[in-house]
């Protein structure tokens, strides 16, 4: 799903961003342009951002319960 309409960022994007290292909005806008534009995506750039984040850290430490 997009996320950013303006610079054509979508949803697997930012998670893919997340993955790489992205922590802020600032980072998103830096890599990708997010709320660059008109910024009516930050709101659900921020979200996603947090989600995928969330997500990296459960995989981290399931890893590291696994082991």
């Amino acid at each position: 799903m997009y996320i950013c309409v303006c610079m054509a960022v979508t949803e697997h994007q930012i998670r893919q961003a997340a993955q790489a290292g992205a922590h802020s909005l600032r980072d998103l806008r830096r890599d990708l342009g997010v709320t660059s534009e008109c910024g009516s995506c930050a709101t659900y750039a921020k979200k996603c951002l947090d989600e995928a984040r969330d997500a990296k850290r459960k995989a981290a430490k399931a890893g590291r319960l696994a082991t």
